[in-house]
């Protein structure tokens, strides 16, 4: 999941070298940060969050073909 957050984050951003894509295990869960530069941030959120509401759908969607749960989080 980090590398399919990566690909779309960076084809999304005007800085592509400073995104940064962390992924964590948790107990039940999987949670991917994603770190942009600040002027970046608008870009990645969309407006009233639709690109990152989207980023989450594909990534939830590509989860669920594993069953698992991963949370996308976006990071300032």
């Amino acid at each position: 999941m980090k590398k399919l957050v990566e690909v779309i984050a960076k084809s999304l951003v005007d800085h592509p070298d400073e995104v940064v894509v962390t992924e964590t295990e948790k107990e039940n869960a999987t949670i991917v940060e994603l770190h942009v530069a600040a002027d970046d941030m608008g870009k990645v959120i969309g407006k009233q969050g639709r690109i990152a509401k989207a980023i989450r759908s594909v990534v939830k969607a590509a989860a669920s073909k594993d069953d698992k749960k991963v949370v996308v989080e976006i990071v300032q």
